[in-house]
């Protein structure tokens, strides 16, 4: 499952869980880019539940639409992401190295609060 929640002008809350195949992949993709249409210095709170990597399929897709994926980064300035799996909150951190103007923080899922002082702030 992967939700994308506007959450006022130039926020999104983003919610992944389970495993993504390429199709899931592929509306996931196409619903981020469309809420995000008018956003401009915006913020994403990013909480993923029970993580598992997707399929070769979605992989292949996420980096088949990587440039546009560039572009849509520029529209962020802050990302916050929820998740209990160490490894993921360092590639996280480690994944806003390539999007220039884009710092992304990671959070326990239960610093909620946190993440979104963070984002605010």
């Amino acid at each position: 499952m992967f939700k994308v929640i506007p959450n006022g002008i130039n926020r999104l809350d983003i919610e992944m869980s389970g495993k993504l195949n390429a199709e899931d992949m592929k509306i996931a993709l196409d619903e981020l880019v469309s809420k995000s249409k008018n956003i401009e210095n915006g913020k994403m709170l990013y909480e993923i539940i029970d993580f598992h990597l997707p399929s070769l399929g979605a992989i292949g897709i996420e980096f088949s639409r990587l440039p546009g994926m560039f572009g849509l980064m520029k529209k962020f300035d802050r990302a916050a992401v929820l998740t209990d799996k160490t490894w993921l909150k360092k590639v996280s951190e480690f994944e806003g190295a390539f999007y220039p103007g884009l710092e992304i923080k990671a959070f326990n899922r239960d610093q909620k609060a946190e993440a979104e002082d963070w984002l605010s702030s």
